[in-house]
C-alpha cells in the first residue's frame, strides 16, 4: 500500500506527524491512570482477515445510512501541505489516497462494516469482476448513470483511456500493478506515448467491445485484480477531460465531491457534486455541504486547536496527519478528548532504507542496522501510541505474521547495539569520518527522526550530511533512481491484504525505475525469481514463498534497517459525527462523516 506515503501505504507515508523526542513531562497528568487504550499487535492481527469480492447486489448504492447521520454544513480539514498529487494516477500515497475518496472513482472499491472487514464491491461497475478461463480474463461492466462533474456519460473508452494513459510518461509516481500484469514490467515500452497520439494497447490486452463493456486478457491468472483497481491510482480519467500533467492540479471529480478553489500551499475548498448520484455508489455519502482545507497547519497546531475545541475546530478534523506526540497525554488522558480520537494498527513499516548504488557493503548496513535506537524513534513518534519496533519489513496487519521474526535483536536491545556496529565496521575497514548523505522530509517528524539518526551514526564514526527535501516531494525526489542520498527514512503498507503488495513493488529487482517504489534498488536475483514463483501460486502456498524472499531481503541483502510499525491516533472536533478507524484507509473514515450540528 502505499508509501506511508499510500496505503500504498506507497504507500509510505508521505503524511508525516509532528515529532518529539519524549512524552514525559509533555502534560501535569502523568497519565499512569489513564486506561491503556494504545493498539497491539492483537488488534493488527485482526485488520489482516482476507478480504472478500461482493456480489452485485452488495455493489447497489445507496451506501447504507449512518446512524444519526445528517445532512448539511462544511468540514474543515487540518494538514500541514499541499496534497501530494490530485490526478488519480499519480497517486499510491496516503494523504492523496485519502483525498481521493472525496473525488475519484475507480471499476472497484472497499466496502468496509464496523469492524473493519473489507469487501470489494464494483464502484462504477456493477460488481467486483467477473473472472474467466482460469482467471486470467476479467470482465467488468459499467453501471448506469455514473458522470463526471460536467455531466458527461462515463463510457469504456473512459477506461480503456485511464489505464493507457499510466503507460505515458506523463504518470510517473502511481501504481503499475495492473500494467505490468498486462505488458510486463517493461511495460511503458508497449505504449511509451500512452493514449495521446492515437494509439491503444492490442485487443487481446485490453478491450471495449462496447460502451459498457471492459475485458482485461491477462498471460496468467490475476485473482486479485479486484483489489488492485480499488486503489486509488486507477481512479477514472475522462478520456475529454484529460490536460496530462495540468490535470493533478485540477482533475475532474465523479465521486460526491469537487474541487470550487485551490489555492497551491494554502487552501482547497470542495462542494458537493451534482452529477454523483449516491444510487450508482454502495460506498460514499454526501452528508456535508464540502470541505475546506487549510494546507498550512502544523501537526502540533493541529493537536492544540482541535484539544481546546473551539469555533471552527468543532466542525475539524486531522486529515491524514497524527496526534502531536508532546501532547499526547493531554489527550489520552483527558477521558472527554480522548473520546475524540480514533485509534488502529496501520500496515506501515518505517524503514531506514539505503540506496545499495551508493552504500554497496552489506556489513555497513548491517552496522547502521545495529546502530539505530529504534525505541527513541518510536517516542519522537508517539510512543506506544505511535508505533511498536519492528522485527522484519513485514507488518503485523498481513496475514501470517510473525511476531518473534527479529534479525538484528532490536527486542532484546530496543535503542541499539553501537558495540556491534562499530565491530563489523571496523570488519568493513571503514574509515573514521565517511561522509553519509541522509534526505528526510521537512515535518516535524522527519525533522525528529533526523537528529536521532545522525546523533546515532556520528557516535559510531560516520559524519551524517542531513538534506531537507519539502514533504509534498519527498518520495518523488527520492524515488528517482540516480537521487544523490544513500539514505532516507521510507514507510511501506500493503496495498492488500497479501505479501506480493509489499514484496513485488518495493524489492522486485525488475521495477527499478524513476517513480517506481524500489527504493533501496535491490536487484537480486533469488529475490526475483521468488516472486515469480509466488505470483503464481495459490495463498497458502504462497505464503511460503514470500516469507522465503522477505528472510533474504532482511538477512542476506539489508536494502533497508526495520524501525517501527505504525500506528495512528488522529483527533476530530465535538460537532463531529460518524467518525471510526478505516481499516482501508489507515485513517478517519472520510466516506461516512457528517456534522452533528449542522
Amino acid at each position: 500500500m502505499k508509501p506511508i506515503h499510500s496505503r500504498s501505504a506507497r504507500a509510505m507515508i508521505v503524511a508525516v506527524a509532528a515529532g518529539s523526542l519524549a512524552l514525559t513531562g509533555c502534560s501535569k497528568d502523568s497519565g499512569k491512570n489513564a486506561k491503556d487504550e494504545s493498539k497491539s499487535k492483537q488488534d493488527a492481527a485482526a485488520q489482516s482477515q482476507p478480504v472478500v469480492y461482493g456480489t452485485a447486489a452488495q455493489s447497489n448504492g445507496p451506501a447504507a445510512e449512518v446512524p444519526g447521520a445528517k445532512p448539511g454544513g462544511t468540514i474543515n480539514v487540518y494538514t500541514q501541505s499541499d496534497l501530494s498529487h490530485m490526478d488519480p494516477g499519480q497517486i499510491y500515497v496516503s494523504d492523496a489516497g485519502q483525498f481521493a475518496n472525496l473525488l475519484h472513482r475507480k471499476l472497484t472499491n472497499y466496502q468496509e462494516d464496523d469492524k473493519g472487514n473489507l469487501t470489494v464491491v464494483g464502484d462504477i461497475a456493477t460488481d467486483a469482476g467477473k473472472s474467466s478461463d482460469g482467471g486470467k480474463t476479467w470482465t467488468y461492466t459499467l453501471k448506469d448513470g455514473i458522470k463526471d462533474e460536467d455531466g458527461n456519460v462515463i463510457t469504456s473508452a473512459d477506461v480503456r483511456h485511464t489505464i493507457e494513459r499510466q503507460y505515458s510518461k506523463v504518470i510517473f509516481d502511481g501504481p503499475s500493478f495492473v500494467q505490468t500484469w498486462l505488458s510486463g514490467s517493461d511495460y511503458r515500452k508497449a505504449l511509451p506515448d500512452g493514449p495521446y497520439k492515437g494509439k491503444h494497447l492490442p485487443d487481446s490486452v485490453l478491450s471495449t467491445p462496447d460502451a459498457k463493456t471492459v475485458v482485461f486478457h491477462f498471460d496468467k491468472a490475476r485473482p486479485d485484480l479486484p483489489q488492485a483497481l480499488a486503489m486509488a491510482g486507477y481512479g477514472i480519467v475522462p478520456q475529454k477531460d484529460d490536460t496530462k500533467e495540468k490535470y493533478d492540479k485540477a482533475p475532474k471529480s465523479l465521486g460526491p465531491y469537487k474541487i470550487a478553489e485551490y489555492k497551491s500551499g494554502k487552501s482547497l475548498t470542495l462542494v458537493k457534486n451534482t452529477n454523483w448520484d449516491p444510487k450508482t455508489d454502495a460506498v460514499r455519502h454526501q452528508y456535508v455541504d464540502g470541505y475546506n482545507f487549510t494546507t498550512t497547519i502544523d501537526g502540533p497546531s493541529q493537536t492544540k486547536r482541535l484539544i481546546a475545541d473551539q469555533g471552527d475546530a468543532k466542525n475539524a478534523i486531522q486529515f491524514t496527519d497524527s496526534v502531536d506526540p508532546a501532547q499526547m497525554q493531554s489527550v489520552i488522558t483527558n477521558a472527554a478528548v480522548n473520546k475524540r480520537t480514533i485509534k488502529g494498527y496501520q500496515p506501515y513499516v518505517w524503514q531506514l532504507t539505503f540506496n545499495l548504488d551508493r552504500i554497496k557493503d552489506k556489513k555497513i548496513r548491517d552496522a547502521i542496522t545495529y546502530a539505530l535506537p529504534n525505541q527513541r524513534m518510536i517516542q519522537a513518534d508517539g510512543g506506544k501510541y505511535g508505533g511498536e519496533l519492528a522485527g522484519g519489513l513485514f507488518a503485523p496487519t498481513l496475514p501470517g505474521f510473525d511476531p518473534t521474526y527479529d534479525p538484528f535483536g532490536k527486542l532484546k536491545k530496543p535503542n541499539g547495539d553501537p558495540e556491534k556496529a562499530k565491530q563489523l565496521l571496523k570488519e568493513a575497514g571503514f574509515k573514521q569520518g565517511t561522509k553519509l548523505t541522509y534526505a528526510y522530509s521537512n515535518t516535524p517528524r522527519g525533522q525528529k527522526q533526523m537528529v536521532i539518526i545522525k546523533d546515532a551514526l556520528n557516535a559510531i564514526g560516520f559524519d551524517v550530511q542531513a538534506k531537507e527535501i519539502e514533504r509534498a516531494s519527498f518520495y518523488e525526489q527520492v524515488g528517482k533512481v540516480k537521487n544523490p542520498y544513500d539514505m532516507y527514512m521510507t514507510g511501506w503498507g500493503q496495498d492488500w491484504s497479501s505479501p506480493s503488495t509489499v514484496v513485488t513493488p518495493v524489492y522486485d529487482g525488475t521495477l527499478v525505475s524513476d517513480g517506481a517504489s524500489n527504493y533501496s534498488h535491490i536487484n537480486d536475483p533469488k529475490v526475483n525469481s521468488l516472486i515469480q514463483e509466488a505470483l503464481v501460486l495459490q495463498p497458502e502456498a504462497a505464503a511460503k514463498k514470500w516469507e522465503e524472499a522477505h528472510h533474504r531481503i532482511v538477512e542476506e541483502i539489508n536494502p533497508a534497517a526495520p524501525v517501527y510499525y505504525s500506528k495512528q491516533i488522529q483527533l476530530f472536533g465535538s460537532n463531529i459525527g460518524g467518525a471510526r478507524y478505516s481499516t482501508n484507509s489507515s485513517y478517519i473514515d472520510i466516506n461516512r462523516l457528517y456534522l452533528i450540528q449542522p
